[in-house]
Parts: C-alpha cells; sequence; structure tokens
C-alpha cells in the first residue's frame, strides 16, 4: 500500500470541526488565561514566580497553536466555507484576551532592575528561555498603559485581523476563464487553481491566456483589495507610532531578531548578482520558443528538450526519494520524514476545494506537525514536499525544550525548510542520466534562486515604497499598480516584458496580519541554507550534530549572533551572502553549456 495523501487531523481533536473535544480543548485554555490573570495580581518577582508564570504562559500558547492548526488545518481543505468564521473569531478572542495579562507580565520582568533581573535569568527554571525572557522585558519598555494595551488587543480582532480575513473571503469567491490552446476549449477555475497553473502550464499560449485572464481578475477585485490592504497597513502604522516605532521596517527587523546592516548587506548582495540571470532568461526564452517574457514564464517548465519527455513522478516515489536523499545528511532527517508520511501528517492529494498555497504548522500539546500542499506530480512539487518537512524537522528538533525555545522567527525558520529542498533538488539534477534531463532538472532547481533574488525582491521593493506612501494617506489601486510594476522592472532588472501590476492584489502575503514584510526572511532563509548546505558537503560525516545544534539555537539568539557561532561569518558583511550567489552562478553556467546543443 501507498502513502495517504490525506492528513490525520482527528488525533487532534476527534469528531471533525464540532469535535466535543475542540470546545472543552478552548474552555480550557479560557480558564488557563483567567488563572493567569489571577495569579499576576499576587505575583512576586521571585524567581520561581516567574518561572511559574511561564509555565503557564507556555501552557496557554501550547493550547491555542493546537487549536490554531486544528481550525486551519479543516478550513484548507474546505476554502471559502464559511462554517469556519466563527472558530476563527474564538480563537482570536482567545489571543486577545491573553495578551492582556501577557503585558502585565513583560511589565512585571521590567520592574526588575537590571541587575536583579540578570541574576533571576541564571536559576535553572528560567535559564532555557532567558533569551525570550530578555525579548519580553525589552517589548515591556513600548507598552501603554493597561486599559489602553487592553483596548488596542480588541480593537485589532476587527482592524488589522478583520481585514485579512476579509481579503481571505474575497480571494475565495475570485474565479476566471481561460482557453486551453491544446482543445481549444474555454474552462472556468478558482483563483487557487490558476495560480497553480501560472507555475506549471507548460503550453505557452495557455499560460499566457491564464495570465491575461488572471491580470483581469484581480484587476476586477482592485477596489476591495486595495481597500484591504490600506486599512490593514493603516492599522499596522498607527499601532507602530503609538508604541515608539520611528520607521516601518523596525518591527519586521525585531521580529527576525536581525540588524537593518544584514538586511542591507543582503540586499546588496543580490542587486549586485541580477545580472547574471539575464543570459538564463535569454536561454529560456529560446528553449520555450518565446519572443518576449511575460510574469508567466519566469518558472515555466521545460518540458520538451531533445527526446526527453518528464515524467509525472508519483507521491510515494517521491517520498522515498526525498527520505533516501534526506538520509545522505542526516539519518534523523530521513527517520522523522518517514515517520511523517506513514503517520499521515501530509495533506497533498489534487482535488478542489482546497486552498492554494502549501504550510507547515506545529501542533504543541502532541509536539507533533501537519503538512498541507497540493501534489500534481511535477518535481517542483516533490521539492514542496521536502521543503515542509524541512520545517517540520526543525520542529521536531525543540520538541524537548520549553515551548519558548520553539519561538524561532521566520528568517531562520526558512533555512532549514530550504535546507532541506536543495538536498532534494541537487540530488535530482545529480540522478539525471542524459544531458537533456538534466537540463530540465536544473531549470526546475532554478525557480527557486529566481523566487528569493527576483521575485521576492520586487515584493519588498513594492511593499517598503507602499508603507512610505500609505504613511501620507490611502493609496489608490491605479498608485499600487504603478508602485508593483515599477518594483518588478527594478527588482527583474528590466529582465520581464510583460508584468504582473496587480500582483500586491493577488499575493496573499500582503494581507497576513500577524507577520509584515512577508518577503525578506525567505531571501534571508535562502542564502543562509546555502552556507550550510556547503558546509555538509564539506564534512558530510559530523554534519548532523553540528545541524541539530545550529536548529536547537534558532529562538535562542539573534540572527547575527547564531551565524557567528556556527557558521563562524559575519551577516552584515556581503562576503557570506555573495557565497550563496555563487552558486547559483554555477547552476546558471551549468544550464547553459548544456542548453547550447538544443537550440
Amino acid at each position: 500500500m501507498g502513502y495517504s495523501q490525506t492528513w490525520d487531523l482527528e488525533s487532534i481533536y476527534p469528531g471533525g470541526i464540532s469535535s466535543p473535544a475542540l470546545e472543552a480543548k478552548y474552555q480550557a485554555v479560557a480558564q488557563d488565561i483567567k488563572l493567569f490573570e489571577q495569579d499576576l495580581i499576587s505575583a512576586e518577582t521571585s524567581a520561581d514566580s516567574l518561572a511559574d508564570l511561564s509555565d503557564l504562559a507556555q501552557k496557554i500558547g501550547s493550547g491555542l497553536g493546537t487549536i490554531s492548526i486544528f481550525i486551519n488545518g479543516w478550513a484548507s481543505v474546505d476554502y471559502g466555507n464559511s462554517i469556519y468564521g466563527p472558530h476563527f473569531a474564538k480563537l482570536g478572542q482567545l489571543f486577545a484576551d491573553f495578551a492582556t495579562p501577557m503585558n502585565k507580565f513583560k511589565k512585571l520582568l521590567l520592574s526588575l532592575n537590571e541587575s536583579a533581573f540578570r541574576d533571576v535569568l541564571k536559576t535553572p527554571r528560567l535559564e532555557p528561555i532567558a533569551f525570550y525572557i530578555s525579548e519580553l522585558r525589552t517589548d515591556a519598555k513600548r507598552l501603554l498603559d493597561d486599559q489602553t494595551e487592553t483596548l488596542i488587543n480588541q480593537f485589532d480582532l476587527d482592524g488589522q485581523q478583520a481585514w485579512s480575513q476579509h481579503y481571505d473571503t474575497i480571494s475565495a469567491g475570485l474565479s476566471m476563464t481561460y482557453t486551453d490552446d491544446n482543445d481549444g476549449k474555454t474552462r472556468r477555475i478558482s483563483a487557487g487553481q490558476a495560480l497553480n497553473m501560472l507555475d506549471g502550464e507548460p503550453d505557452n499560449k495557455t499560460r499566457a491566456n491564464i495570465m491575461t485572464n488572471y491580470e483581469k481578475m484581480w484587476g476586477n477585485a482592485e477596489n476591495l483589495t486595495a481597500d484591504t490592504l490600506n486599512h490593514l497597513a493603516g492599522f499596522r502604522l498607527t499601532n507602530q507610532k503609538a508604541h515608539g516605532r520611528q520607521a516601518h521596517l523596525e518591527q519586521p527587523l525585531e521580529m527576525n531578531r536581525m540588524s537593518q546592516a544584514t538586511l542591507d548587506a543582503m540586499w546588496s548582495v543580490v542587486d549586485n548578482n541580477k545580472a547574471m540571470f539575464k543570459p538564463y532568461f535569454e536561454r529560456k526564452k529560446q528553449l520555450l520558443g518565446l519572443t518576449q517574457l511575460g510574469w508567466q514564464d519566469q518558472v515555466a517548465p521545460l518540458t520538451s528538450i531533445g527526446n526527453y519527455q518528464p515524467a509525472e513522478v508519483s507521491y510515494d516515489d517521491a517520498a522515498d526519494f526525498i527520505v533516501t536523499q534526506f538520509g545522505k545528511f542526516s539519518p534523523k532527517m530521513a527517520s522523522f520524514a518517514k515517520m511523517a508520511f506513514e503517520k499521515r501528517w501530509i495533506e497533498s492529494e489534487n482535488r478542489p476545494g482546497k486552498q492554494p498555497g502549501g504550510y507547515m504548522e506545529s501542533v504543541p500539546d502532541l509536539h507533533e506537525s501537519r503538512i498541507f500542499l497540493t501534489y500534481t506530480g511535477s518535481v517542483n512539487d516533490a521539492a514542496t514536499i521536502a521543503h515542509e518537512l524541512g520545517h517540520a524537522f526543525h520542529s521536531a528538533q525543540l520538541t524537548d525544550l520549553p515551548l519558548w525555545r520553539d519561538a524561532y522567527a521566520m528568517n531562520v525558520a526558512e533555512t532549514a525548510s530550504t535546507f532541506a529542498e536543495l538536498i532534494v533538488n541537487d540530488a535530482n539534477v545529480k540522478a539525471a542520466t542524459s544531458d537533456a534531463e538534466k537540463l530540465v532538472l536544473l531549470d526546475a532547481k532554478m525557480t527557486n534562486p529566481i523566487a528569493m533574488f527576483l521575485n521576492i525582491h520586487a515584493r519588498f521593493l513594492f511593499e517598503d515604497a507602499f508603507y512610505k506612501e500609505r504613511q501620507h494617506g490611502v493609496v489608490t489601486p491605479q498608485k499600487l499598480n504603478a508602485l508593483m510594476d515599477e518594483a518588478q522592472i527594478s527588482a527583474f532588472d528590466g529582465i520581464l516584458d510583460v508584468r504582473h501590476p496587480h500582483f500586491w492584489s493577488s499575493k496573499l502575503h500582503f494581507f497576513i496580519d500577524s507577520v509584515p514584510f512577508y518577503n525578506f526572511p525567505y531571501t534571508f532563509g535562502y542564502l543562509f541554507s546555502a552556507g550550510i548546505y556547503a558546509e555538509a558537503q564539506k564534512d558530510p560525516n559530523g554534519f548532523e550534530d553540528k545541524y541539530i545544534a545550529l536548529l536547537r539555537d534558532t529562538a535562542n539568539m539573534t540572527s547575527e549572533a547564531l551565524a557567528q557561532k556556527h557558521l563562524g561569518v559575519d551577516l552584515t558583511q556581503p562576503d557570506f551572502w555573495q557565497a550563496g550567489a555563487d552558486l547559483i552562478q554555477q547552476d546558471i553556467n551549468d544550464f547553459l553549456r548544456l542548453s547550447e546543443q538544443f537550440i
């Protein structure tokens, strides 16, 4: 029997979204929040008292995280169903209720003088979470009075969170038609299906037709999505200003535990290396038979090179390949991946009604993970499974630690996932049995650097420009289109002849309420993982322990300290980032050399 392609949510709470166990968990978490509030009234600043409060706060956080993945899991496979709305609202209220006593806990930490605070952090119960506790104390310095903070948290439910959910409602209701050039038939598809096809449709004319209608569909929704984006950003900017933040990048940098100097060094290397993509795309146009390059063509698959025709990869074959390749770097990674497949932690079936995209979320109460994606049989889909398994393996290395040692930032979260993806992509290329097959797989491998150096940079440039504009008032759809077009021209260095001005409207990441600037951490993770991958190739025998040690430290220090401790590099200097760019150049050189015989 093969691996199941539907996941197991019943082991979290049996009975589906109406599970009595889920309802009981809602009540248990609510009671713990009340207990936390009560304990804070008479709380002392002794080490034992702070440790007791920390334990209870982590228990609450674990419960909220488990409820979250359960609701998200059901909503992801039944996208657009309004039945989940009340559950998201209920969960959001619990988060808001928890935020109030957490702010009081932060202020309690701040009431200690620096010397006393350092002393309590040295005690056995607090030492493992000292870094996170220190961050909470730093956060307290920005907090307003308790009543105002409580009011802001309540407003957030119908403010930032509500606008983010409103975007989901808009996108779930969109659909479009396109003409299939292979049979001349017109078909209607959802926005999510269209997005999947833009990346994988092999026929040039069909892909272009989908892109034209996809841009038009989001253009028709631009007034709704512009309202949503403006109000979400407006709430965020007001909140940031109220808490003393002077610049819109201050919060996302803090959340990723990295400095502006590191961000600047990374983007400078990206800017300085964009020219290497031009000969690649010129050759790609020749191989695809295109006279111009559109947004939809940036990762278009090569499907007919010489006599080679890519075969569909079965899910079981992809799973076995991933487990085998993981094992060459880390037996523990391989064993973990096999367990995830066998225990049905992965939802991958290609069927209607599913949310687009993919993700991994932890189930902290069970020390497990769940992975969501849609598998269509392509090599890129196999890499996506590896990517999400990398996330899950990262989380699994921390299950014996307190929850607050699992609170790693997005940029280092993307390191483990991209490393896992690199393993599979490199192995695919090396396993090729002909130049034609190797060329196709090398092109598939280029999907990641194109995204990280060009596509993600366009998102960052747009969002940076948008937030600067938004500080002076509402930004019109027309201006948003112009900002996005300018960002794509700059990020892609003029490579694209046809762009996607409504990308600001179609890209979910711009509308996520919990994470501002859901873009640059991807590029960070990609290049950081390239450095780790290089280390793995130098010394594969001693790699596993070093890698796991790095993962276990990801929520225990800044990004710069993590890189210095485990890799011996300075992230504020361009040398480290350039090493990752050099690896991309090597792949481009191989692509150009191999492809000469096929043009």
